[in-house]
C-alpha cells in the first residue's frame, strides 16, 4: 500500500480499473437483490399463512450465475462484459436480440470509479482507503435500489453500520464511543421525525430504511456528522425533489425515495464532514 502511495501513477489507474469493476457489480446488486429479497418475502408469507407452495424458480443469484440480457435472457460473453467499453461497442444493445441496454450500466461504473478515486485521493490507499471504498459502495448499491423501488434493504444497511462499528475497533476514522454514539443518535433522530409527524398526521413520512442507513453512516462519522448529514440531505432533497415532481406533472403527496439524498450527504459529510462545519462556523462569526 505504501508503495501505491509513493507511486501514483501506477495506482490511480489500478484504483480506477477497480472502480469500474465494483461498479459493474453493483449494477447487479441493485438489479438482483430487490428481486430476490421479494421472492423471499413471498414464500414467507406462505409459509406463514400455511398455504400451499406456488412453483416459483429464484430469480438469478447475485454472485454466481452469469449475466444475461433481461430481454431475450442471452448469457453475456466476457466481451461482453467489459465496464463501459462494452457497453459503447454494443451501441447500448443487446448483441442477440437488439434490445436497448439501460444506460445505467455505465452511468453506475463510471460513478463508482470516480467515487473510488476520491477515496483514495483522499485517504490514500491504506486501509483508511479501503474501509471508504467498503462505504461508497454500500451508499451506491442503496442509492440505487431505493431509487428504482423505494426500499432501503437491511442486508445493505445493517452491515454498513456493524462495519462502522468494527472499524472504530481499531480507531480507523474514530473511537468506538463515539461511532456507537453516532450509531445510536443517527438512528434516534430521524425515527423521533417519523414519530413525531405520524402522531401529528396518521401518515408515516418516511420508511424505517432511512432511520438505519442514517444510523449506518454514523457509525462512520459519530455524532458530530448527523446534524450536517440531515440539513445537507434535507436541502438536495427539497431542491431535487421538487424539480423532479415538476418535470413529472406530479403533487407533493407522491413519495419520493430519501434514500440516496441520505447518501449524497453522508458521504460528502464523511469525507468533508469536519471542513463544511468549519467554514459554516466561520461564516457565522462563531469561530
Amino acid at each position: 500500500m505504501a508503495f501505491l502511495d509513493q507511486n501514483p501513477a501506477l495506482g490511480y489507474p489500478l484504483a480506477a480499473g477497480l472502480g469500474l469493476m465494483l461498479g459493474s457489480f453493483l449494477n447487479v446488486v441493485i438489479l438482483r437483490l430487490p428481486r430476490r429479497l421479494e421472492w423471499q418475502w413471498k414464500r414467507d408469507s406462505l409459509e406463514i399463512l400455511g398455504e400451499p407452495e406456488i412453483y416459483d424458480p429464484p430469480p438469478p443469484g447475485i454472485v454466481v450465475e452469469r449475466s444475461h440480457c433481461p430481454h431475450c435472457k442471452h448469457g453475456l460473453s466476457w466481451f461482453e462484459n467489459i465496464p463501459v467499453l462494452s457497453w459503447v461497442a454494443l451501441g447500448g444493445k443487446c448483441r442477440n436480440c437488439k434490445a436497448p441496454i439501460s444506460i445505467q450500466y455505465p452511468l453506475v461504473e463510471l460513478l463508482t470509479m470516480l467515487l473510488v478515486l476520491c477515496c483514495v485521493w483522499r485517504f490514500g490507499f491504506g486501509w483508511q482507503g479501503f474501509g471508504a471504498i467498503v462505504f461508497t459502495c454500500y451508499l451506491v448499491a442503496a442509492s440505487g435500489i431505493d431509487l428504482r423501488t423505494q426500499l432501503l434493504p437491511d442486508q445493505l444497511t445493517l452491515p454498513l453500520m456493524w462495519l462502522g462499528l468494527v472499524a472504530s475497533i481499531d480507531s480507523l476514522y474514530l473511537p468506538a464511543k463515539p461511532a456507537l454514539v453516532g450509531a445510536i443518535i443517527g438512528y434516534l433522530s430521524l425515527w423521533s421525525v417519523w414519530w413525531v409527524f405520524k402522531q401529528l398526521t396518521g401518515k408515516e413520512g418516511m420508511g424505517h430504511g432511512d432511520f438505519k442507513l442514517l444510523a449506518a453512516m454514523g457509525a462512520w462519522f459519530g455524532l458530530n456528522g448527523i446534524l450536517p448529514t440531515i440539513l445537507l440531505s434535507s436541502l438536495v432533497g427539497a431542491i431535487v425533489g421538487s424539480i423532479w415532481l415538476y418535470a413529472k406533472g406530479r403533487d407533493r403527496a407522491t413519495p419520493i425515495p430519501f434514500g440516496p439524498y441520505l447518501a449524497i450527504a453522508g458521504w460528502i459529510t464523511f469525507f468533508w464532514g469536519e471542513d463544511l462545519v468549519g467554514a459554516y462556523l466561520r461564516f457565522a462569526g462563531l469561530a
